[in-house]
């Protein structure tokens, strides 16, 4: 039997394989602390679960409109004005199977063959994934840490060319938690304007940023702006509802969103009618939950910043929001741990689970290899034990 060749060519999940075996390894009773995962270790709140029990009460446990309840829509409406200062209107949402739906959507309604997309490294493993399943070709700006990850307009010049249609924007980002500022977004929303560029904005992290940083919708910038980016949001990060799977989308520009909502129509329907009446709770409902949760992650993110950085041979930037810390591995390439050479971040990843069964993310699998990414959203206590394990396993490397 022949198989398909384009879903051959695309890459499995390192993030989801690397959770996985944790997960395995921990139900075989090994002692093991995992960084991988990229969902908070919080339960979903309270008035949320109550809002779901309310739902399957009353009876809302049937199919619902392919792109959403009005109900939902409304309420992420209310969200962009308050949050964002943007207004949409009903036929400009679409309320999918998460984010990640959302982008894959995205380049379904907007891509034909060969059509090119821009997208910055160290990225989210699933962007150049689903650019290439939908026939686009994914072309990757490098970015370096002494920049704070971050690309700019001379960068997109470098790239730029007839068959460019999107950029991707991912800010807080994935994995590197950096912010773009209102000033650079400017610029590159400018950008796209000049060259007639879409831009596909991820702003999953937007809630949880730290310090001083402020979280700018590109969508805000101007009507060029709004017309051409396409939102993406969720509820996975910010109200702990990864496994409820309710991501949304949203633009100026009404066909795309048309476009999506057909395409869903077609592939999996309307998302959880039970999960989509929780998060009109989530979003209109009492916000403490995010406060408490965004303090704890702050709290962690220093601990996690300052002991990387003071064990030998590791170093780090600290992350603006997300909850993710890309850790500088660069000087152990080339060194050994028990008689193996690492060669890269796989090394180092595999190394650091099977001798001291500390699970993280190659930087492999964001497109750099001299960096490993650590979630910092589980609990203080896994975070202390864990990087302790690290500064052991790196004292052993010669």
């Amino acid at each position: 039997m022949i198989f398909s060749n384009k879903a051959k060519n695309i890459s499995p999940s390192l993030t989801l394989a690397i959770t996985a075996k944790v997960k395995e390894m921990k139900k075989n009773g090994i002692d093991v602390i995992g960084f991988g995962a990229g969902e908070p270790d919080f339960n979903t709140p309270k008035n949320i679960q109550n809002a779901a029990i309310k739902a399957m009460k009353d009876g809302f446990t049937k199919y619902t409109a392919a792109s959403g309840i009005i109900e939902l829509k409304k309420a992420i409406i209310n969200k962009f004005k308050k949050d964002n200062n943007l207004t949409y209107d009903i036929s400009q949402i679409i309320v999918s199977n998460g984010a990640k739906q959302c982008i894959s959507n995205v380049f379904q309604a907007i891509l034909n063959p060969m059509d090119e997309v821009i997208i910055s490294s160290p990225y989210w493993v699933t962007y150049p994934e689903l650019v290439k399943l939908y026939d686009g070709v994914p072309v990757i700006i490098s970015t370096e840490e002494k920049n704070s990850f971050k690309f700019n307009v001379e960068d997109l010049k470098r790239v730029v060319t007839p068959k460019t249609k999107a950029i991707i924007l991912n800010s807080p980002n994935n994995p590197t938690g950096t912010v773009y500022l209102k000033e650079e977004i400017q610029e590159i929303a400018e950008f796209c304007r000049k060259h007639d560029i879409f831009i596909i904005s991820d702003e999953i992290y937007e809630k949880l940023i730290y310090g001083d940083f402020k979280h700018t919708s590109i969508a805000s910038i101007n009507e060029d702006a709004f017309n051409r980016t396409i939102v993406i949001n969720g509820l996975s990060k910010t109200y702990a509802m990864t496994g409820w799977r309710v991501g949304y989308a949203a633009s100026g520009n009404t066909e795309i969103i048309k476009l999506m909502s057909n395409i869903q129509g077609h592939t999996t329907a309307n998302p959880n009618s039970i999960a989509q009446y929780a998060s009109v709770e989530a979003l209109d409902g009492d916000q403490s939950s995010v406060e408490f949760m965004i303090s704890q992650f702050k709290d962690r993110r220093n601990y996690m910043v300052e002991k990387i950085n003071s064990i030998n041979n590791l170093s780090c930037t600290n992350p603006e929001g997300a909850f993710y810390v890309m850790m500088n591995i660069s000087k152990l390439i080339g060194k050994k741990i028990n008689g193996e050479i690492i060669n890269g971040s796989i090394d180092f990843a595999e190394s650091l689970l099977d001798d001291s069964k500390v699970g993280v993310v190659p930087g492999d699998a964001f497109g750099v290899s001299e960096y490993v990414r650590l979630s910092y959203a589980t609990s203080m206590e896994n975070i202390k034990s864990g990087l302790d394990r690290i500064d052991n396993f790196v004292s052993k490397i010669n």
